[in-house]
């Protein structure tokens, strides 16, 4: 969610802390800062909504400084307002934080009770009194921060400046993922590899519990038992050219056009010479008699398309949870089962703690995410990349697609080794995946009629998404993305469940939109439809040419799909769910990238 970064450089460094920020914007934010320390004096400035906010308040009051943090903050406890805007800041101490303090209560009334009184609304700004609080007490910063760390409940990214130093640093994190940045002369820290990517491409993750304290000279990281903890240095390089919209008006309409590539990619990664070959050491599933797959939102869908995959195709019973139910909920996981966490980023803190909960009770771990070296990934025993690259845009498009191309390749593996379909079978399944990257490029061309109808969507103030089998989680998708980012009011409903009561929502203004290719279930889809039509709703039907044609006459608009094996066909059905959510919300003008109180990546319960 919120980013952060700290710089102790050799430069003035309030430009490269605002540029950072910026490269943070993806991860969603309603407010951003930055403090400095320059001739000993810590100085900061915070403004309210877009970076550009803080841009232009810095023109006029300026940060001196070679040693500074910054953050982009996206509220949880506190309304959005320059009070309780990050860094906080006591005159002696300054932080920026991600997470939530769970004890900040307990904490405030302790230090409530010594005289000490809060300014803002926020769980945050109770470190940085306890810091001070220490400090008061005659602690150095190292030990006023190490002792305010060691009291501290939830979930956090912490990086603490201090007045009067000029080459500290301290970093701390649990639960929220954190990264030490190694320069010539300079160090950094920051929420991600992005946010060091122009400074550096030499990174060192802090792992659970960790804390460090850096100088210009290295970092010495400690552990939660408070010993020496030698984590590795990772060369990490991030194509900075995937961070910029290359020419798009959006990130998200550039990262929907990268879909053919990076599909591709993901194919080429986990296929060789005809057959799968999954990194790592695989997964025997004639061992396996269940499959748990937990995830949040849109990923939640790719695993409900996984479910009918590996249920269909391999034989093999799939429970789907969302991640911030399950742990909760404390299902029994038996015997022989694998529990399968899917995250783009691999922080999401649902999932993380999901996971969490697995570990010593599911057989294996095994994690389908963008970012190997994320906190899902290093807590798995088994890794498979999705091989999307950078995605920035809030609503996960090429993400979701490279999700569904790993899904559908363990899925067509459980089949072959559970003896369901034959290596001659498989590889006919292959191939017909290695054909899609062009398939989907050529339905890139939907995108102009696509734009046609977003107009007409834009107007309306409900619409219902359906679908049936495989195509239920990709109507879910729909009404997901289109909501996202147009704040249109949309719902997803498998079809047969339409006379079961949303069909008393149908109205001569509500746009109903059918996903359905000429598949096995396309006779009933049909009928469903015309239980809709026949009641004045307008139907938007969504299928293949051989559908459009049997099923098109009456239908209120039609978007024509190229054909493709039914297997497949969540993969590239997803296209047009995007493409109408992103026109409806350029038609609507909303903010496409950054949706108003979504965060790209959710570090927060």
């Amino acid at each position: 969610m919120c980013g952060i970064i700290g710089i102790l450089g050799d430069h003035e460094v309030a430009p490269q802390l605002v540029e950072a920020l910026r490269r943070l914007e993806y991860r969603g934010y309603d407010s951003a800062g930055i403090a400095t320390v320059n001739n000993g004096h810590l100085e900061r400035r915070r403004a309210v909504g877009k970076l550009v906010h803080l841009t232009d308040l810095l023109v006029h009051n300026p940060l001196a400084g070679k040693a500074g943090i910054g953050h982009t903050r996206w509220a949880t406890h506190g309304e959005a307002n320059e009070k309780n805007a990050h860094p906080h800041a006591t005159g002696g101490v300054a932080v920026v934080h991600n997470g939530i303090i769970e004890n900040f209560r307990e904490l405030r009334a302790f230090l409530a009770s010594k005289g000490v009184s809060h300014q803002t609304d926020t769980d945050t700004e109770t470190v940085a009194l306890l810091a001070q609080y220490h400090m008061d007490q005659g602690l150095p910063p190292r030990d006023a921060a190490e002792k305010t760390i060691a009291s501290l409940e939830g979930a956090y990214a912490l990086c603490f400046l201090f007045d009067g130093e000029e080459d500290l640093l301290i970093a701390a994190r649990k639960g929220s993922p954190l990264a030490i940045g190694h320069g010539e002369g300079e160090m950094f820290v920051g929420s991600d590899a992005i946010a060091l990517a122009p400074l550096t491409y030499k990174i060192t993750y802090l792992e659970e519990g960790d804390w460090a304290v850096v100088t210009r000279a290295g970092a010495e990281i400690r552990d939660a038992q408070g010993r020496i903890a030698n984590r590795p240095l990772k060369v990490v390089q991030v194509d900075a050219t995937r961070i910029d919209k290359g020419g798009y008006k959006h990130f998200m309409a550039k990262e929907i056009a990268e879909q053919p590539g990076v599909i591709g990619q993901t194919l080429a990664a986990n296929i060789r010479g005809g057959k799968i070959a999954l990194p790592g050491p695989g997964l025997d599933f004639t061992r396996i008699d269940r499959l748990t797959m937990v995830a949040c939102g849109t990923a939640s869908y790719a695993c409900l398309v996984a479910k009918y995959w590996f249920e269909q195709i391999a034989g093999l019973p799939v429970d789907v949870d969302i991640a911030s139910e399950f742990r909760y909920r404390e299902p029994p996981i038996p015997a022989r089962t694998v529990a399968v966490f899917v995250s783009q980023s691999g922080e999401t803190a649902d999932t993380l703690a999901a996971l969490r909960y697995a570990t010593g009770r599911a057989d294996k771990i095994v994690a389908v995410v963008n970012v190997t070296e994320s906190s899902i990934a290093r807590e798995s025993d088994l890794v498979l990349p999705i091989h999307a690259g950078v995605e920035v845009g809030v609503a996960s498009t090429k993400a979701f697609t490279c999700q569904l191309t790993v899904l559908i390749l363990m899925a067509l593996d459980a089949a072959r080794q559970r003896g369901r379909i034959t290596e001659a079978e498989q590889a006919d399944h292959l191939a017909g995946l290695m054909a899609l990257p062009g398939i989907f490029n050529h339905a890139l061309g939907i995108a102009a009629a696509c734009e046609a109808l977003a107009r007409k969507l834009a107007e309306a103030r409900d619409i219902l998404f359906l679908g049936r089998g495989q195509m239920f989680p990709l109507a879910l998708e729909g009404a997901l993305k289109l909501k996202e980012i147009s704040y249109i009011h949309a719902e997803a409903y498998a079809s047969g469940e339409l006379k079961h009561g949303p069909i008393a929502l149908v109205d001569d203004k509500v746009p109903v939109i059918v996903m359905a290719p000429r598949d096995a279930l396309f006779d009933k889809s049909v009928s469903n439809m015309q239980e809709v039509m026949a009641r004045g709703g307008r139907i938007l039907l969504i299928s293949d040419k051989t559908g459009i044609t049997e099923a098109g006459h009456g239908c209120w608009e039609t978007l024509t799909m190229p054909e493709v094996p039914a297997l497949f066909a969540p993969i590239l059905y997803a296209l047009p769910a995007q493409l109408l959510a992103y026109y409806t919300a350029v038609a609507k003008g909303t903010d496409v990238d950054q949706p108003r109180n979504l965060a790209k990546s959710v570090t927060v319960e």
